[in-house]
């Protein structure tokens, strides 16, 4: 039987995807600094070769976890379709909602992402090239806040006079900050409910940059 190029190019890419899926369960379990490429491989069932064959060291590989698990929940985040007649303010509380998904259903990405920070901080290698591809999955996310804020600013539901950016960024780094250290333990719980406390931060952004909420659009204002 002849060599099939088709079948090799899919054994390699289910390869590279075994090793991603297996690098991205031990990184968040156990933090990046904590495991060597050979405890991945070692995880995945493959040789130190075949994990260097494909990635050439281990910076390019939390690089390219960090892109997979982002675009992972991206994509499954705007699958979710808007309802009709969404305004911007309600696109907007569906976008901070999506925080508390994350916190719910899906703290292995808080947990990686939290290790992830800490490693490329470390290694200075936020502006380098090896960094593009998780830039780019992270520019999806702003592209379609961008859609939440220009439908606000056309039906008047959101407070556009606050610059876009900082809108997004500020509502992205605070959610994001909350769900984050209850979901890699940096804040005691205690006997409180982790998720008032990431309720009344929604809150507060929804009063700071919410014009018009649903309630108040159908007569109920608070």
């Amino acid at each position: 039987m002849g060599f099939d190029p088709r079948a090799d190019e899919l054994q390699k890419t289910e390869t590279r995807q075994r090793i991603i899926e297996t690098g991205f369960r031990i990184f968040s379990e156990n933090t990046i600094d904590a495991v060597n490429l050979t405890e991945v491989a070692e995880a995945a069932g493959l040789g130190m070769a075949t994990v260097y064959r494909h990635f050439g060291g281990k910076t390019p590989l939390v690089i390219a976890i960090g892109a997979w698990s982002w675009d992972s929940y991206l994509r499954e985040y705007l699958q979710k379709q808007k309802k009709q007649g969404m305004t911007g303010a309600e696109d907007y509380e569906f976008f901070l909602d999506s925080f508390i998904d994350l916190y719910e259903n899906h703290r292995d990405i808080l947990r990686f992402n939290q290790f992830f920070n800490i490693y490329v901080m470390r290694e200075g290698i936020l502006g380098k090239d090896d960094f593009a591809p998780y830039r780019k999955v992270l520019l999806v996310l702003s592209e379609r806040f961008h859609q939440t804020y220009d439908m606000g600013r056309k039906d008047g539901t959101l407070k556009t006079e606050v610059p876009e950016k900082k809108m997004f960024l500020r509502s992205l780094h605070l959610m994001l900050a909350v769900i984050t250290r209850y979901a890699v333990g940096l804040v005691y719980e205690g006997d409180e409910d982790p998720r008032e406390e990431i309720l009344f931060l929604k809150d507060m952004l929804i009063k700071e940059f919410v014009r018009i909420r649903s309630e108040e659009r159908n007569g109920f204002c608070f």
